[in-house]
């Protein structure tokens, strides 16, 4: 008997496959949570066989690392544009990386939670997925805080990857209390960018 629409199964090419089954799962984890996604269902909303969805996740773990290394990858891409853009000055591009942090935070909330929750960096799971798209991410903000410093944003005599870690810090804290709810007014959230900006560099906007 000729197999019905209901069971025929989707076709994709590997890399396809992959990509596909990674964007279904960041939507179910946005919609749903973490607990509301298995590879069980993902094989089943993509329209694939189980088999097919282990054959690139070798579990719950491993997906939700690729999921969450997605995300890091995606705010380095953004970071990067700002980066390029000769428009804006030295200190325009720190505010904007500034506050375009704190947005894809907020945009993105179930995923952030994911990059910087302790379900994965806690784990006894392999983690390496994760920390080859993550680490460099950080790696690449050391390097703008650098460019920063010669521009004179960041005083020289400081550590560029310790006052890296303290801007990461102050974008997740400012993040963080907006996701959970303990900021809820969105339109404080360029004010916060700029008295968190105005502490922390040292070239201060002309009056």
């Amino acid at each position: 008997m000729a197999p019905t629409e209901t069971n025929k199964k989707t076709k994709y090419h590997h890399g396809d496959l992959r990509q596909a089954l990674i964007a279904s799962a960041t939507n179910m984890v946005e919609s749903e949570g973490v607990n509301g996604l298995s590879l069980r269902k993902l094989a089943e909303k993509v329209n694939v066989s189980r088999t097919a969805a282990y054959h690139h996740f070798k579990d719950k773990h491993d997906l939700l690392c690729a999921i969450a290394a997605q995300g890091f990858a995606q705010w380095q891409a953004m970071a990067e544009v700002i980066s390029k853009d000769d428009s804006l000055s030295s200190r325009e591009k720190f505010k904007q990386f500034f506050l375009k942090y704190i947005q894809f935070a907020i945009n993105n909330a179930a995923i952030y939670e994911l990059m910087f929750g302790h379900q994965l960096w806690q784990s006894e799971g392999d983690n390496s997925a994760l920390k080859d798209v993550s680490y460099p991410c950080f790696q690449y903000q050391v390097e703008m805080t650098r460019l920063w410093q010669q521009q004179g944003i960041f005083p020289s005599s400081e550590n560029p990857t310790r006052l890296a870690q303290v801007t990461w810090a102050t974008m997740h804290g400012l993040a963080k209390l907006y996701i959970d709810g303990i900021y809820t007014q969105s339109s404080t959230i360029e004010d916060m960018c700029d008295t968190a900006i105005n502490l922390l560099v040292i070239n201060k906007p002309a009056n």
